[in-house]
């Protein structure tokens, strides 16, 4: 085996777990054991330099699934006598190993192969309770500010989430004095979607509040929720907008009493270190523009996207300065999966736009858009290949990485709610709603129809998660409803009809009761107002706890849509502003249901490059992936498309063999313009995940 890529990993925090993990222990040794209840081998860099050094990790999560995955991978390469280098993975709570199978074990210890690592070895001198809330990414600022600044004494709770406060998160309370230096806080906070454990949040409150200053700053709800936040900025920013065109005489133009939201009137919006976050605002969809106001009138250019002005100014500057942001900002291979996310949310949100635009005869799209969509493809395929192997073992504690660590994220909630807890407990209710298709720029098209009948006092988190590849239903949605990558369902890989089995078996295996669990799913042409009668009976039951629900209308549009993307975002404008989707999280949300939505892929247009001419060889055919069961057939198939991409095994049994079309190319007639899903582009691949609760104090 090769030396490893040097690569930062090799020092700070990860230093001391990297060097149990070297070629030389690679080249002794083929199964290591490790102890892992924090979690800290589940970090997105630290998995990918265990792929680098070419060490295979394997979680330990249910005896079953474990043997399955052991003996059909594992066992047949070492009895051919192959190397391969298997990390087993335990992350129970106790951390204890003796759980693991008896000769896995056994081999392990005659190796001196059982290994645990744990903060308080990284974090001597900090609380490790408190250091554990953190994402894992946050230990790199962490540590770096830990050796700069070595604590003189361990640090307390509240001393070590202070410490954290002011080195990680870059917030200093005593130093907050002025409305622009606590907006600038709060909009670095919820813009950028930072990771903030509640109990950093609260003390953040806390500390503010000792100080005075803010008694008439609501900071329970603008620190704590972000959909009050923006609201307590909506609500302001007309009045702001007034006061600069026509000087103070427009000062308090709304009543004090019309604020949904209290606190002060006035907000320095234009403040350097606030206007840069509300452009951003703005152009992304997350504040509206005032309105009855002439755009001309603005006195700095950068107000002019939050001024609705006539015939849609403010959409047609929107698109331009998100497609500048775009043509900058675009990550390359070695940008983590975080900041590829966020640009395929503001990708989606400009995408939306531009077909919303595209229904105005006298609106041109640039050439260049079709120049950066190709460069997006290309650039995110190159990471895909690189670096998609290792999503599938991140944490899903914080947040998900791909859609089969959802039921895991959602069971942390509900193992802390009491897993047999039946009444009582207003938050001990989960649904997960599938949106069969729903790509990010779909969402951006039906979110406002969708959240706007669900009122105040209810918080929306929007994020976005990584589906299965290749990105077909029958492959992602069932790892949704599993909880397992693909290949623990591998008979089954081919029909959809156990996804309910899936999704019994996860929540009893998490302490469920089986009438605890429901499954419905949402038959071809069925009426919205059948799907949601059969969704608020099953959710009225008194024991019902668990329920998942797989939306179908807008794959089954897609696969329908001859007039390409933008005739896709009419249907759903349209089917939105029905009111279907709005109606069904309203009846979970009234019923004390928090509510996760979600899809198992998205959708591309494609461009026709032919077809594979391959018979009877092919097991499934669809316009961006052919599946094979048998290596040489898809070898065939590929070799008379030469830039068809054949896709590894991650997380696929090996009969499943992806052969998938590139970029945003096609299996179709040449020519042909079609939508379809299946390959890894990324709108594609990254798909919404959004969490609706009722608003805590």
């Amino acid at each position: 085996m090769s030396a490893p890529r040097p690569t930062e990993a090799s020092a700070g925090w990860r230093a001391s777990i990297l060097e149990h993990f070297t070629p030389e222990i690679a080249a002794a040794t083929r199964l290591t054991i490790v102890s892992d209840p924090e979690e800290l081998l589940t970090e997105e860099v630290i998995l990918g330099e265990l792929r680098a050094r070419g060490f295979d990790l394997v979680p330990f999560e249910d005896h079953v699934a474990f043997r399955f995955a052991y003996e059909s991978r594992y066992r047949q390469i070492w009895d051919r006598e192959e190397t391969t280098n298997l990390v087993v993975l335990l992350r129970s709570p106790s951390g204890n190993i003796d759980q693991l199978p008896y000769d896995l074990l056994e081999q392990a210890k005659r190796q001196e192969r059982c290994l645990k690592f744990s903060v308080v070895d990284i974090f001597p001198n900090l609380s490790p309770g408190i250091v554990l809330e953190l994402d894992r990414r946050d230990f790199d600022s962490l540590f770096a500010a830990q050796a700069r600044q070595v604590p003189k004494q361990y640090l307390g709770l509240d001393a070590t989430r202070d410490f954290v406060l002011r080195h990680v998160f870059k917030v200093a309370p005593e130093l907050i004095t002025t409305p622009a230096q606590l907006l600038h806080v709060l909009l670095q906070r919820h813009y950028r979607g930072l990771s903030i454990p509640k109990s950093f949040d609260l003390r953040l409150i806390h500390l503010l509040t000792e100080s005075g200053l803010w008694k008439d700053w609501p900071l329970q709800e603008i620190v704590l929720h972000r959909s009050a936040f923006l609201a307590f900025l909506n609500e302001r920013w007309p009045d702001f907008v007034k006061q600069s065109i026509h000087g103070t005489e427009a000062r308090q133009a709304t009543p004090m009493d019309a604020f949904r939201i209290p606190g002060p009137a006035s907000l320095p919006f234009g403040h350097a270190d606030v206007r840069v976050y509300i452009d951003n605002l703005f152009q992304e969809g997350h504040l509206t523009p005032a309105a009855n106001v002439d755009i001309e009138q603005a006195p700095e250019l950068w107000m002019r996207v939050g001024i609705a002005g006539s015939e849609g100014e403010d959409r047609t500057l929107r698109f331009g300065r998100l497609l500048e942001r775009l043509e900058a900002d675009l990550p390359n291979e070695d940008a983590d999966r975080r900041k590829w996310i966020a640009y395929a949310r503001a990708w989606g949100e400009w995408t939306a736009l531009r077909w919303e635009l595209a229904e105005n005869a006298s609106f041109t799209v640039p050439a260049s858009c079709e120049r950066l969509h190709d460069r997006v493809e290309s650039q995110f395929a190159a990471w895909m290949l690189r670096n998609y192997a290792s999503l599938h073992n991140l944490s899903s504690f914080v947040r998900p990485a791909m859609v089969h660590h959802i039921p895991r994220h959602m069971s942390h909630s509900f193992v802390r709610t009491g897993a047999r807890v039946t009444r009582g407990d207003p938050r001990g209710r989960y649904a997960l709603v599938v949106v069969d298709g729903l790509a990010l720029d779909q969402w951006a098209v039906m979110r406002a129809d969708a959240l706007r009948p669900l009122g105040d006092g209810v918080e929306v988190e929007e994020d976005g998660a990584f589906a299965w590849v290749p990105t077909l239903t029958a492959v992602s949605r069932q790892s949704i409803l599993a909880g397992s990558p693909p290949w623990f369902f591998g008979d089954s890989l081919r029909s959809t009809s156990k996804e309910n089995r899936h999704w019994k078996r996860f929540w009893e295996d998490h302490g469920a009761k089986p009438d605890e669990i429901g499954y419905i799913r949402e038959g071809k042409n069925r009426p919205d107002a059948e799907l949601l009668q059969a969704v608020l009976r099953e959710a009225d039951s008194p024991k019902m706890r668990l329920l998942a629900v797989v939306v179908g209308k807008l794959d089954q549009a897609l696969h329908g849509v001859t007039t390409g993307i933008g005739g896709l975002h009419s249907i759903v404008r349209n089917w939105a502003g029905t009111g279907a989707m709005g109606r069904l999280l309203t009846g979970l949300i009234d019923r004390n249901f928090e509510i996760t939505l979600t899809a198992d892929h998205g959708n591309v247009q494609g461009r026709g490059i032919g077809k594979p001419q391959v018979g009877v060889l092919a097991e499934e055919r669809g316009s961006r992936a052919y599946v094979f069961d048998d290596r040489q057939a898809r070898k065939i198939a590929s070799g008379k498309f030469p830039t068809a991409i054949e896709w590894p095994q991650i997380g696929l049994p090996d009969h499943y063999l992806a052969l998938l079309a590139p970029g945003r190319d096609a299996f179709a007639t040449k020519g042909a313009e079609l939508i379809g899903h299946g390959g890894i582009a990324m709108e594609e691949v990254i798909v919404p995940f959004v969490q609706i609760r009722r608003r805590q104090p």
